[in-house]
Order: structure tokens, then C-alpha cells, then sequence
């Protein structure tokens, strides 16, 4: 009998070597909490950053008490332990972008901020939901937390229209006029470089979205209302620019094709329970209508893939 082993026919020198040939998907960090509706948090967090075509690091922070019709509460991870999980990947696996969610508590935003600051170079995306359902101590301990600690190190903030003006300008919260580089302006003096601002009122049954700097709006793009409440929009947003950005997207490319693929991801979106809808963020991977149907029976067929949303997926 030859030495040769059938399991394993690379010698073990030259394993590494193959390997290494292969290309590596970009990385992104992800801080967020889990969600039991898979509607938002690090599971959609994950599957969006996959769709795009980058790999998803999901640090979890804690855990949402919700359903699709209310948000009950949150339930905490231990800073400590947050730090832990991130400083353990990050030592293994290069960052190309931190991207950060819903993080639980104003420690918790604490340890962000001092992981993030080890790797300054890093674009950091960060996302402010609504907090409505919290209460005002607990909002305000977090939003002041993120302000101070967080906004020095976060390239692009994404959130609401509505969210925002109530936040970085809140002498204006009746104000539904304040224009997107108004809210640039307030987020660049905390040290923020870009804020992307959803749901902007406009003529029509439009939704505006605008991505601004401190001197101008970069790019505005507008999409039909749909006739639906939806949880994890915003999540999605902001993972989807995280993982484009990743891949090397210039930075206005990389808003417009996230702002597309959450476009449509709501608009196959559909209602799992008795409240808000879902997002289909795997809306690419549905069968044409009319295509036909692979059964195990038939072993000449064979799976079709689809193009990627991201053409560096691999």
C-alpha cells in the first residue's frame, strides 16, 4: 500500500500554503443585543453582514424582552464579560469595522468606547433606535454615555429623523424642518464625521434618506412608504453599510446600496406574530416565481444560487 493518505492528500507543510490562497472575507465587529423575534439585534446583525459578503462578529450585550407588538425590557451582559468577548476575537481575527447597535447600558457603552479607542483606525458605524419604550433615567444615563464616550469614535451615525432631532437637538423637537446637515452639525461636535438620517418627511407618499457631512448632504435617495410597521429597519441599515464599507465600498456607494438592499428587504417583508412586520433580509435567495422545483428524488438537478447583493461575496 502507497503512503499516500486519501483523508488528508496535502502534506501537512504545504496545507498552510493552500490555504492562505484562498481570499478572506472583510470582518465586522458587531456589539448589539439579542432579539428573540429575530427582527433586529445580532441575528440580523449576522445575516445581513453575510448577505452583503463580509463575515459578522456578533458580540452579544445583552438580551430584548420583546415580541413584535412591544419592547418589555432588556436584560443586561456584564461590561466585563462584553469586553472579554470582543478583546478574544479581536486578538484572533483583523477588524475592518466595528459596528454598534443597542448595547444595553451606559457601562456597557463605556467598555465599547475603550475596545474601540485600541483600534482607532477601525470605522466605527454606530445606530440609535428608539429608546420610547425605556424609561427617562435609564434613556438618559445611556444616550449621555454614548454622547460622551462613544460619538468622539463613531464615523457614521445612523438613525430616524425623528430620533436624532430629539437627541442632538432638542431644543428643536417640534421642529420636523431641521434639515440633515443641521443634525451633522450637532453630531460633528461630539466628533462624528457622517450621520445617515432616515424616515425625512417628503411631498408625496416618500420617505427621504440622507447621507451628510458637517458642509453638505452627500446623497439623498427616497423610497415609497410602505404600508407597514416594521422592527429592525434601522439594524439592518446600519449592518448593511457596516459590512459594504467592509468590503472597500466608498462611503456614498456604500449608503446607496445599503438604503437599496433594506428597501427591499421590507418591501418582501412579512408578519411572523400579531404586531409589527419583518424584514426579508434574505429576500435575493427566493425562488424566481415559475422556476422549477428541485426534489432529492432527481439527482440531474442541481441548486441555482443567486447573484450576491455585494459582488465580493463569495
Amino acid at each position: 500500500m502507497s503512503g499516500s493518505n486519501p483523508i488528508n492528500p496535502l502534506p501537512s507543510d504545504s496545507a498552510a500554503d493552500v490555504l492562505a490562497e484562498y481570499d478572506r472575507l472583510p470582518n465586522v465587529l458587531s456589539f448589539n443585543a439579542g432579539d428573540p423575534t429575530g427582527a433586529g439585534g445580532s441575528a440580523s446583525d449576522a445575516t445581513v453582514i453575510a448577505s452583503v459578503g463580509a463575515h459578522a462578529l456578533p458580540v452579544v450585550t445583552g438580551v430584548y424582552v420583546r415580541d413584535t407588538r412591544d419592547t418589555i425590557g432588556h436584560v443586561a451582559v456584564d461590561e466585563a464579560a462584553i469586553a472579554e468577548q470582543a478583546a478574544a476575537v479581536a486578538e484572533d481575527i483583523p477588524l475592518h469595522v466595528i459596528k454598534v447597535g443597542f448595547v444595553g447600558s451606559a457601562e456597557a457603552v463605556s467598555a465599547i468606547a475603550a475596545f474601540a479607542s485600541d483600534y482607532a483606525t477601525v470605522p466605527v458605524i454606530a445606530y440609535m433606535p428608539d429608546l420610547s419604550w425605556w424609561t427617562e433615567q435609564e434613556i438618559d444615563h445611556y444616550l449621555d454615555a454614548f454622547r460622551e464616550l462613544l460619538l468622539p469614535q463613531t464615523t457614521v451615525l445612523v438613525g430616524n429623523n425623528a430620533t436624532l432631532r430629539h437627541w442632538l437637538l432638542p431644543e428643536s423637537t417640534t421642529d420636523r424642518r431641521a434639515r440633515a446637515t443641521d443634525l451633522a452639525r450637532a453630531a460633528a461636535k461630539q466628533g462624528v464625521s457622517f450621520v445617515l438620517v432616515t424616515g425625512l418627511p417628503m411631498v408625496g407618499d416618500r420617505l427621504g434618506n440622507v447621507l451628510a457631512s458637517p458642509q453638505a448632504e452627500l446623497l439623498s435617495q427616497d423610497f415609497e412608504r410602505i404600508d407597514a410597521g416594521f422592527l429592525g429597519a434601522g439594524d439592518i441599515l446600519s449592518a448593511a453599510l457596516a459590512a459594504l464599507v467592509a468590503t472597500g465600498s466608498e462611503l456614498t456607494d456604500a449608503t446607496a446600496e445599503a438604503l437599496h438592499y433594506l428597501d427591499q428587504a421590507l418591501d418582501h417583508g412579512f408578519r411572523p406574530g400579531m404586531g409589527r412586520a419583518v424584514a426579508d433580509r434574505l429576500f435575493w435567495a427566493e425562488t424566481e416565481p415559475g422556476a422549477d422545483n428541485h426534489t432529492p428524488d432527481d439527482p440531474s438537478s442541481s441548486l441555482s444560487f443567486p447573484d450576491p447583493i455585494n459582488e465580493t461575496k463569495h
